[in-house]
């Protein structure tokens, strides 16, 4: 039966599914040169449009990457593994670690851009924070890039009265970042709760994440609270799928 299923799938899929068995078998590395359109189109008798579809397949599956002028090659780039709960323990950003150094396993992992605004609360956040819609928020943006590629977005939003004056209206938060910060105003992170869905991106996500056609992202929505249950944090994270493994470890 499964072999009758295989032969009712398209032949770009067929391609696809083989040049993947190939891969995972070994027979092409990290870095390697896929059969190009052609080579696909005299070894499966099909049309250019299947051989680049099958190509594409692996591409949107973060398997493989376009190279302009030269063909499409296996992917050397190693997915991030995101230690959901280990990365936001308090003995981390308490003794001025960043939280994402646990993700990074000694890779280079840098911000590239920062921006630090003051604005209304959209109606989403304000609901999650417990404030006004258009009460001031102080806003902080950032991208992340890992080993030279960019693989996270992040807005982070927080009531403009509460981090007033603080390193938190910066760019560089200092040791330990944001929550470290909050600490010392006396609105120290004392539980966390994450979201997680996935999507297409929009054309600007999709920019800035540099992503091939075709490529989900995941969205992480994290909110901070202090004591008594005070939400003090609320920040939107946009994944290259292709560029995480999310992993949550905990006890029964």
């Amino acid at each position: 039966m499964a072999t009758e299923g295989a032969k009712r799938q398209p032949k770009y899929q067929r391609i696809a599914d083989a040049l993947r068995d190939a891969i995972q078998a070994g027979r092409y590395g990290p870095g390697d040169r896929l059969p190009g359109e052609n080579d696909l189109m005299a070894e499966h008798d099909v049309a250019r449009m299947t051989a680049r579809q099958a190509l594409g397949v692996l591409q949107s599956e973060g398997i493989a990457e376009s190279r302009q002028g030269a063909g499409v090659f296996v992917r050397s780039f190693r997915p991030l593994r995101r230690q959901g709960v280990k990365r936001l323990t308090r003995s981390r950003w308490g003794e001025g670690r960043t939280i994402w150094a646990a993700d990074a396993e000694g890779r280079t992992l840098v911000v590239d851009k920062v921006g630090v605004t003051e604005e209304p609360a959209p109606d989403r956040i304000a609901g999650v924070l417990g404030v006004e819609p258009g009460s001031r928020l102080c806003v902080r943006r950032r991208r992340f890039v890992l080993d030279g590629k960019p693989i996270l977005l992040a807005t982070s939003y927080l009531p403009a009265s509460l981090v007033a004056g603080s390193a938190i209206t910066r760019e560089d938060t200092g040791p330990g970042g944001t929550y470290a910060r909050l600490a010392e105003l006396g609105f120290e992170p004392v539980h966390f709760r994450e979201e997680i869905r996935s999507r297409m991106p929009s054309g600007a996500e999709a920019g800035e994440l540099v992503l091939p056609a075709g490529t989900p992202v995941m969205l992480i929505c994290r909110t901070a609270f202090a004591d008594e249950g005070r939400p003090v944090e609320v920040n939107e994270m946009t994944l290259d799928s292709a560029s995480y493994i999310l992993e949550y470890e905990f006890d029964a």
